[in-house]
């Protein structure tokens, strides 16, 4: 059969949890073997420290962006290249997911965050000073 591991915060922790199973197998008297081993999927998180308005977001970039409030609280904004999910929130919580290596993780992260930060909410304060007349 085959095995699932979740929950490793690296890939060598994912390799090590998978070989210390298969050892268990084998000491229960089963032909159990190590191989093949691979990443299916990897998980990132992070905050970028500043609210985001995700209706203009989703409508600026509705062909990666699906965005209904009433269903989940995130906007699902589905990169191409690379192919990676990510997972926004109003407060600036970002789970990116999908990869298969670490640097997948990464490049989508360092795509996303100029668009974050141009859907920046401005405080209440700033965003009515912002749209008041000069006089």
């Amino acid at each position: 059969g085959k095995m699932v591991v979740t929950g490793a915060k690296s890939e060598e922790q994912a390799r090590q949890a998978a070989r210390k199973f298969a050892r268990i197998v084998q000491k229960l008297d089963f032909p159990a073997r190590f191989t093949d081993f691979k990443i299916q999927n990897m998980v990132g998180s992070c905050d970028v420290k500043f609210p985001i308005r995700l209706e203009g977001l989703a409508y600026k970039h509705s062909h990666y962006s699906s965005y209904e409030p009433e269903l989940f609280p995130g906007l699902i904004y589905r990169m191409v290249q690379p192919k990676i999910v990510l997972l926004i929130f109003v407060s600036g919580k970002v789970v990116l997911t999908g990869g298969k290596v670490r640097n997948e993780i990464f490049s989508a992260f360092e795509q996303i965050y100029p668009v974050l930060q141009e859907f920046r909410k401005l405080p209440a304060a700033a965003a009515a000073t912002a749209l008041t007349p000069a006089t």
